[in-house]
């Protein structure tokens, strides 16, 4: 009589960390909309418009270079200590650091001589907050299983749509607070949400140190294909920066008044909103056709969805393609960053996420520097 092997158990998402590293998200996102708000004004207010040009610039170097190398930083505390904690902290509580010395300068109304450290400042927290995302983003692989990541990326999907989303009402909140209570109420989200992460999650990173798992034969390699995970950042950063900075003038000539959009930015909502919603379905797509084919799927079908969406007049067509947009965007994110983590190499992984979001980052700078020399 033969006795069956006990079925092992599928492994599940670790959603109690999975939930802390999409706080921690929630707040980076909530952080760059008031950083986006507050620059121009705190510059027209300092009398430092002349450093316009050159803040733009050095934000589009910084969030482009600064990733690799919070990665490297990231693997080597991850080969020295067994986890990546240490960089992920320093990162965080740099950044919470630097927004409390914001609200402090702003609140004591600095003279003359002490009002040039407010550029500084502004420079120290583009870096400190792009020193710890690509690390802290990179834990996805700990938390969640391989075959489940499109599911637990749907999740951070969800989460970074919905608050771009409710942008206008983020900014109102932040208007009526004010610059000093925004910035000290964006380090202490900053601060928790990141000891919650830490607090939720140290165990695992002590438990699985030295633990290296590879199911994609291109990492049997050995080395990460850094070329092509630097092309799937760009490629979800080149639909991200055209819908943020293109899709608003674009679209609402013409599908504006069918929506009852009182401006661009209106449609970007909804478009967010519906990318948000679809996510979760979109995972599961995504699980069952593969990561490699839904992600090229999905990056064939959305170039040609942008270039019609320049091109195509009549508003049913346009509203069709916008809406379609929507539900590829949701696959492209959902794919983009699990493949990447699936290419990289085992001892390359926060390095590798680094490589994937400068990628992302490298389209919405080059747009932002040609906008700020009034070339676009």
């Amino acid at each position: 009589m033969k006795i069956l092997a006990a079925t092992k158990p599928e492994p599940e998402i670790r959603w109690k960390q999975l939930w802390s590293l999409a706080a921690l998200y929630a707040s980076v996102v909530v952080g760059w909309i008031a950083y986006k708000r507050y620059q121009p004004k705190l510059l027209v207010e300092f009398h430092f418009t002349q450093f316009s040009l050159l803040l733009v610039v050095a934000e589009a170097i910084i969030v482009t270079v600064t990733p690799p190398l919070a990665g490297l930083l990231g693997d080597r505390y991850r080969a020295e200590k067994g986890h990546r904690i240490p960089i992920i902290s320093a990162g965080i509580s740099f950044a919470a650091m630097i927004f409390m010395a914001v609200a402090f300068t702003l609140l004591a109304h600095p003279g003359e001589t002490f009002k040039w450290i407010l550029p500084v400042l502004i420079i120290c927290w583009l870096i400190a907050m792009s020193i710890f995302t690509s690390p802290a983003l990179s834990t996805l692989e700990l938390f969640t299983p391989v075959e489940q990541l499109p599911r637990a990326m749907a999740l951070l999907t969800i989460i970074g749509n919905l608050v771009y989303a409710l942008e206008p009402v983020i900014v109102d909140i932040i208007d009526y607070a004010g610059a000093p209570a925004t910035f000290m109420a964006g380090g202490a989200v900053v601060a928790l949400s990141g000891l919650a992460l830490k607090k939720n999650s140290l165990h695992l990173f002590k438990t699985q140190a030295g633990r290296e798992e590879e199911t994609e034969a291109d990492a049997d390699l050995g080395t990460a294909r850094y070329g092509h995970i630097l092309l799937l950042g760009i490629a979800l950063g080149t639909a991200t920066t055209v819908m943020f900075n293109l899709f608003p003038d674009v679209l609402q000539p013409r599908i504006g008044a069918w929506l009852h959009a009182a401006n661009g930015k209106v449609l970007l909502v909804y478009i967010l909103v519906l990318s948000a919603i679809v996510s979760w379905p979109a995972s599961h797509m995504v699980t069952r056709l593969g990561l490699r084919k839904t992600f090229y799927g999905s990056l064939f079908l959305i170039v040609l969805v942008m270039t019609l969406l320049f091109v195509v007049q009549q508003p049913i067509v346009v509203l069709v393609l916008t809406l379609l947009f929507a539900l590829l965007f949701s696959t492209l994110s959902v794919s983009s960053l699990p493949l990447a983590i699936r290419r990289a190499a085992s001892d390359h992984k926060v390095f590798s996420v680094g490589i994937f979001f400068s990628g992302v980052a490298l389209p919405d700078g080059i747009i932002e520097v040609l906008q700020a020399l009034h070339l676009l």
